[in-house]
């Protein structure tokens, strides 16, 4: 007696259950490992946005003025004045010398002309001032002044009485 191949009446269920036995190409996208990184990284930058601010600790005045609108693709380029006096770029201190041309240096190298200016609340307003001239001779003219809220806001919120009668 030989062995054959038994065809089976169905037309062509064999091909059938071969192709259940393999792996069929998913139809549909699975976001569940797109939002499991999506939530990693925003713990990430929650995390870490409070550590990108400038390190040195000063007083800064308070204000009652709204903050700047970020435009700048770079990162924001900061000069603090303790309140020792002492003048630094970032987190590196720099004699009052040098002050120019390391930020001529540091201009050429930027696309933008903005600088925040942070001073202690207890500077001379001279001393702010001479850094000022000095970020506007290293080439820096859009001159930003950091402050805190919560100061005075001499009226402001205050509403205006009607005159009406």
């Amino acid at each position: 007696m030989g062995a054959g191949v038994m065809k089976s009446d169905d037309g062509g269920g064999g091909r059938r259950r071969r192709r259940r036995g393999r792996s069929q190409p998913m139809s549909e996208i699975n976001v569940t490992p797109f939002v499991d990184v999506m939530l990693v990284l925003l713990i990430i930058f929650m995390v870490a946005a409070p550590l990108m601010t400038v390190g040195v600790p000063v007083e800064l005045p308070k204000t009652a003025a709204n903050a700047l609108p970020a435009e700048d693709e770079e990162e924001p380029l900061t000069v603090t004045i303790t309140a020792e006096g002492a003048i630094m770029i970032q987190t590196t201190e720099v004699a009052p010398e040098d002050l120019i041309p390391r930020l001529q240096a540091i201009a050429s190298e930027r696309t933008s002309d903005r600088i925040f200016l942070r001073a202690d609340g207890s500077n001379a307003w001279n001393q702010v001032a001479e850094v000022m001239g000095a970020l506007n001779a290293g080439g820096f003219s859009n001159i930003g002044l950091v402050t805190d809220i919560g100061g005075p806001d001499f009226g402001a919120a205050t509403p205006v009485p009607s005159t009406d009668g």
